[in-house]
């Protein structure tokens, strides 16, 4: 079976938006949440095919000690962490560490929520469906803390829709979404960004562009 490469994110996100609507998730009432920076951009595709609202859900991945890009964790969107409790046995991270790596994400969360528009409260997710929209992960903590964060705020549905992820992971994140709608689950998974051809990193100012066009 060939690998899907995709051009950019908005190729992924358009993509995505069309088996999205196949299989039915153009639902009055719902809404497409974004995580940033990246999974924004992926979002807009989604939403304009949908025909849905865009709205951004911020959580914040925590890194393990001198490897930053390895997530131990995550901040979902209330600061509340999510720990890979077997990843931080292995790796003997210490509680001094863990207080700390929280402490520093919480701080950024905030001022991410307070930077970007149309940032999902939990009265916004109460009682619907909410498309959660990234350009892909690769360990899943990021995507598991929001889909946690979404059942205790009251989501009467929580769909995880992605362009690729590795079958392991997918696997840990069932616990936490009712419906999951991947394009690619590559076994040979290294990094996200080898599946695109551009993943030039997204900034700020392009986020807030898309989401103050849809509010």
């Amino acid at each position: 079976m060939p690998e899907i490469v995709f051009a950019d994110r908005r190729d992924a996100g358009r993509r995505l938006g069309a088996v999205l609507r196949e299989r039915g998730f153009a639902q009055p009432g719902a809404l497409v949440a974004g995580i940033p920076r990246g999974g924004a951009v992926v979002a807009a595709e989604v939403a304009a095919e949908l025909g849905l609202p865009l709205r951004a859900i911020v959580a914040r991945k925590l890194g393990a000690p001198n490897q930053p890009e390895l997530a131990i964790g995550a901040l979902g969107p209330d600061g509340t962490p999510l720990f890979d409790e077997s990843l931080v046995r292995r790796l003997r991270v210490s509680e001094q560490w863990l207080t700390h790596v929280v402490d520093q994400e919480r701080a950024e969360l905030v001022s991410r929520i307070e930077h970007f528009p149309g940032v999902v409260s939990r009265d916004d997710v109460a009682g619907k469906l909410v498309i959660v929209v990234d350009d892909g992960v690769a360990t899943g903590a990021t995507a598991a803390a929001v889909g946690a964060w979404l059942g205790h705020a009251g989501a009467a549905r929580r769909a995880l829709a992605l362009p690729v992820a590795p079958p392991s992971t997918l696997r840990r994140l069932e616990r936490v979404y009712d419906d999951m709608v991947v394009l690619a689950q590559p076994s040979h998974f290294v990094a996200v960004g080898q599946w695109y051809r551009d993943f030039t990193q997204t900034t700020d100012e392009e986020v807030i562009a898309l989401l103050s066009q849809a509010s």
